[in-house]
């Protein structure tokens, strides 16, 4: 993962990455599930038809077909989603990891609920009837004798697998090592680098090399001096030339 400019490399923990892992586990678990409920739910629609025909809940077989495809499309959704979060979790995203605790609480009760309806399905259905709506017990029975024999146990077996490792997922999510990898890095100090060039002083114009200092007046009686150094010269003369005195008119 890259950080922030300024701040320590992380390095993920090993709870995180399992994590992730498991996270991917259920949403594999999520798509074979979804392909098993595929291969059995026109014989759901079939059994609900004939068990309601000419009664008051007649298209009861057409609705629950419905509802299986809509639940299909829902876990189909689900299982990217959590292949998604998995990713930006081994990333250190803070945000999806809170949403895998939002989105993983919302699966577990789901998956929790359709296993205990599996478990106890077949004991609490009784057999009361509504009107001339055939009793539940009698519905269970239709499905039990047109579903495949291996359907319920490898559907209880998938959501029991399922259950157990999101459960697993969310909690690795909390520990301590996890909370510490998903907390937001402090920039950290950069030393200078060794041999790295400063910044230099600002020259004035016209000027190169070091910076110039200001200069005292001359004292009183110095003539002043003419740009270069130089004295000034004689009249007539060139700057800088010597000139030997004249002698005396008269000599």
């Amino acid at each position: 993962m890259v950080d922030a400019p300024g701040t320590p490399p992380r390095t993920r923990p090993g709870v995180v990455t399992l994590s992730s892992w498991l996270l991917i586990l259920v949403a594999a678990i999520q798509v074979l599930n979804l392909i098993v409920a595929l291969t059995v739910v026109g014989k759901i629609r079939d059994v609900l038809t004939d068990a309601y025909a000419g009664t008051s809940a007649e298209g009861a077989g057409d609705i629950a077909y419905a509802f299986s495809i809509i639940t299909a499309v829902v876990s189909l959704l689900i299982a990217a989603g959590l292949v998604v979060l998995a990713l930006l979790n081994n990333r250190g995203k803070n945000g999806s990891r809170i949403t895998t605790w939002v989105l993983g609480g919302i699966l577990f009760c789901c998956t929790g609920g359709g296993l205990l309806t599996g478990l106890t399905g077949g004991m609490t259905g009784g057999g009361n009837t509504t009107g001339d709506v055939p009793s539940s017990e009698e519905i269970q029975r239709r499905l039990e004798d047109a579903l495949p024999s291996w359907y319920t146990p490898v559907n209880l077996l998938l959501g029991l697998v399922a259950l157990l490792a999101l459960l697993a997922a969310l909690i690795l999510l909390a520990l301590p090592k996890a909370n510490e990898f998903f907390r937001k890095p402090k920039a950290g100090w950069e030393p200078p680098v060794p041999g790295g060039a400063y910044p230099a002083y600002p020259s004035h114009p016209g000027q190169s090399g070091d910076p110039a200092y200001p200069s005292y007046p001359p004292a009183p009686g110095t003539p002043p001096s003419t740009p270069g150094g130089q004295p000034p010269s004689a009249p007539g003369g060139q700057p800088g030339e010597r000139r030997d005195p004249e002698p005396p008119s008269g000599s």
